[in-house]
């Protein structure tokens, strides 16, 4: 089992806390709107070849909250200035979910901090088919078993959100939740301008997509290769939202293919 460590790093004067584990040349993940599930399978092998660095987002628990930081936008500065303070620039990364948006945005701020991109069910671009679940009128656990198509079936989110809800776990929880509200609540988990922002950037990129996703619809993943028509698509039948935990074997297959190529 791979140790993992927690390290606090100054960007901006600002505390920013990242999970750090495995060996090998650093791989940037962006975890999604729920925050940080734990270490899983998938990390644990990729963590064989890679050295995971994982953000935990700020106002997500352990990271304290950012006021200045009101947008998608503006949290993909604050990480972009976490790589050129910690000389990481260009870097692969990873980002799931909201956290595919990000990655997004840091992307087309500046297309050469990236060395290849994977963007796993990614928000972000608005879908001129079908909508990005609101996720806001939901309750938690409604939310979570919207995540995967398959609860029963899939071990990895019993082990991650299956078992006894505490206060503690509830206020983390809803603490994601309204941050993630207040950065992307208008206009809902997308930004207008972003698609025309992403043309002309040619960063090597991997959209992965579920075909059972009731959270982000294929319109995303659409509209992503419309921006980015260079975009290698994989898709993943019968696999929600969470294809890193639904159809891990597969998922780390396509993610180590596209990173060694």
């Amino acid at each position: 089992m791979i140790t993992t460590i927690e390290e606090t790093m100054s960007v901006f004067e600002q505390e920013l806390v990242v999970l750090k584990g495995g060996s090998g040349r650093p791989l940037l993940i962006l975890h999604d709107e729920l925050g940080y599930p734990g270490w899983m399978t998938w990390n644990e092998r990729l963590g064989r070849q890679r050295t995971l660095l994982m953000p935990l987002q700020p106002g997500f628990g352990k990271t304290p909250r950012l006021d200045w930081v009101r947008s998608y936008r503006d949290l993909a500065g604050f990480y972009s200035q976490m790589l050129r303070e910690a000389n990481l620039a260009p870097i692969d990364a990873i980002g799931f979910s909201a956290g595919g948006f990000i990655a997004a945005e840091m992307a087309a701020s500046n297309p050469q901090i990236f060395s290849k991109m994977i963007l796993v069910a990614p928000m972000g671009l608005r879908p001129a088919q079908g909508e990005i679940m609101d996720i806001f009128p939901i309750t938690i656990r409604s939310h979570l078993r919207a995540t995967v198509a398959d609860p029963v079936h899939t071990p990895e989110f019993a082990q991650i959100y299956g078992g006894e809800m505490t206060p503690e776990v509830f206020e983390a929880f809803e603490d994601a939740r309204a941050e993630t509200a207040r950065l992307g609540w208008e206009p809902y988990m997308h930004n207008p301008s972003l698609p025309h922002l992403l043309r002309g950037v040619r960063i090597p990129t991997l959209l992965v997509r579920g075909t059972a996703d009731l959270v982000v619809p294929s319109g995303c993943v659409d509209a992503y290769k419309q921006a980015l028509p260079h975009a290698e698509v994989v898709i993943l039948d019968g696999v929600g939202h969470r294809p890193e935990i639904e159809a891990a074997a597969q998922f780390e297959r396509e993610v180590a293919r596209f990173l060694a190529a």
